[in-house]
């Protein structure tokens, strides 16, 4: 897909001007997978709007750290666009989980051009309420939901924002997205395995 195509979406959205002006003085860069777009305690020199691909946003740190939601394309990072306002150093870490091209939206210029571009300001504020509903979504699922229905929640989201099942993913991945421990998972997903709920591959997981 080439970048014109990828960035027809966002033309509908912004204009023909405000695009022209944002592209103009932003970087459109394209990443691999595991490539971390930012972490957690770093101060954030760019916002990005994906164009193309898939990053998660967690927080955390590598002994304990729990998803908080996915950017998709024509989505952008409501953390680091508030930590960017706020000059403060961000509280999340975002990981690019497939191919990705993304636009970087330059930290300087951010606050003056939700002055003079109402459309970009009404992205975020929709990525807020995105967000918002997410945040309390987990919650919710933290303090109701048995880790076997999370599990089951998280399999089958990764299938409709990937649109591959089986997907190709690790027991350890998965922990890490739950908060859990790599063996709880595998028990799991043993368990639900013999429920016929899902099946394993080498290295992937399908879900019925």
């Amino acid at each position: 897909m080439t970048e014109q195509k990828m960035l027809e979406g966002l033309h509908r959205r912004f204009g023909q001007h405000t695009m022209n002006k944002i592209i103009s003085e932003s970087d459109v860069q394209e990443f691999t997978p595991n490539t971390v777009l930012l972490r957690e305690g770093q101060y954030v020199k760019a916002v990005p709007i994906v164009l193309k691909g898939l990053v998660n946003v967690h927080a955390g740190d590598s002994a304990k750290e729990i998803l908080l939601y996915y950017i998709q394309p024509e989505e952008s990072c409501i953390m680091s666009f508030s930590a960017c306002l706020q000059n403060r150093k961000s509280r999340v870490t975002a990981v690019v989980k497939e191919d990705t091209t993304a636009i970087l939206l330059p930290a300087d210029k951010l606050a003056a051009w939700l002055l003079e571009f109402p459309e970009l300001n009404q992205l975020f504020y929709q990525q807020f309420d995105l967000r918002y509903t997410a945040m309390i979504d987990t919650i919710h699922n933290l303090l109701f939901d048995k880790l076997e229905k999370r599990l089951l929640d998280y399999l089958g989201d990764k299938i409709t924002i990937t649109r591959r099942n089986p997907i190709k993913i690790s027991h350890k991945e998965i922990a890490a997205d739950l908060g859990t421990a790599r063996e709880v998972v595998s028990r799991l997903i043993k368990k639900l395995e013999h429920l016929e709920k899902l099946k394993q591959h080498y290295d992937s997981i399908e879900l019925f």
